[in-house]
């Protein structure tokens, strides 16, 4: 781990450790300085950030909206060198009390369970470029609002915000697209033809008994429920461009083949789907999917993209 401290044993190890450090720790002062660089960029569904003070300001808010916020990291999936910088897509189950005011309203005391992924690229121990997706259609269901309705009444009270797209996308030191290893393929291919209304696909691709977890909190198993998934949002998006922005594969040991692939849909909404009937409206899904594989295929996946900032862009157009 050249240019990282020697306390981490590898990447993954430093990339929940800091996560630890950072948001169960507390340590949102001299050691987020010391972690994130001065002008780190964060692009993020509903918007895109730059600089350290800018991310330590939004980590403050989110510990004091969910202040007992415990964030189990399920997986690092990674690419690169110390030497040139690591490429870390990081999947993380939180689970907190909704026990201050913030984004989501006033404190409900409820209790919420939601998964984020983000793709975090690290050279000499800070961090510099980051895409997180966090499924805050999950969070809103839980407080007892779907995602449609609290982006609406987000947008009605000025407060939709810049919503990410590839014009406001800044460029940042990460130019890499990931690795070449054969699992990375795979699941790139895989979606890649998913959207490309190849959905027959997914039977063929797809172990019978896949678990699925998807936008919204919904955990969900076999083809059918793939099948029904994937359809929607192709769907309410049918002439929007599909392109894979980063791809990694790893094989690691006692871990089965798995995959970490970041996507972007874009285009217009001119569909019946996932989100109603045709707006006209010009949207952007940042997605990112991990998978596992067995010996009949595809046999878990975790697939998320921010529907709060999907219906934020259907609502902003319709005004």
């Amino acid at each position: 781990m050249k240019g990282f401290d020697a306390r981490w044993k590898d990447f993954p190890d430093y990339i929940l450790g800091i996560t630890a450090e950072i948001w169960e720790g507390r340590e949102t002062g001299p050691r987020m300085k010391a972690y994130y660089a001065p002008e780190v960029i964060v692009r993020v569904p509903g918007g895109v950030s730059v600089g350290e003070s800018a991310a330590t300001r939004a980590t403050i808010a989110t510990l004091n909206e969910f202040p007992d916020r415990t964030l189990l990291g399920e997986d690092v999936i990674w690419s690169g060198t110390p030497e040139d910088g690591m490429l870390s897509s990081h999947r993380i189950l939180s689970q907190a009390t909704h026990a201050g005011d913030g984004i989501f309203g006033r404190a409900t005391g409820t209790k919420i369970t939601w998964r984020a992924i983000a793709d975090c690229f690290a050279k000499d121990n800070q961090i510099s470029d980051e895409w997180l997706v966090r499924d805050n259609g999950a969070v809103v269901r839980q407080l007892g609002l779907s995602p449609e309705d609290w982006a609406r009444a987000r947008v009605a009270a000025g407060e939709g915000g810049a919503p990410f797209t590839p014009a406001r996308d800044i460029e940042g030191p990460y130019t890499g697209r990931g690795n070449d290893h054969p699992t990375g393929a795979r699941l790139a291919d895989i979606l890649t033809r998913i959207m490309g209304a190849e959905f027959s696909v997914i039977p063929a691709a797809y172990d019978r008994a896949s678990q699925l977890d998807y936008p919204g909190g919904v955990r969900t198993h076999g083809h059918a429920a793939a099948d029904r998934f994937w359809l929607a949002l192709r769907a309410a998006f049918p002439s929007a461009l599909f392109t894979v922005e980063h791809v990694i594969g790893r094989d690691d040991p006692m871990m089965p083949p798995r995959a970490a692939v970041r996507w972007s849909l874009y285009g217009t909404h001119d569909g019946w789907g996932g989100f109603g009937a045709p707006s006209g409206a010009e949207v952007h899904v940042m997605g990112i999917t991990h998978a596992e594989f067995g010996p009949w295929g595809l046999r878990r996946e975790w697939t998320l993209y921010d529907e709060t900032a999907i219906w934020t862009q259907i609502a902003l157009h319709q005004g």
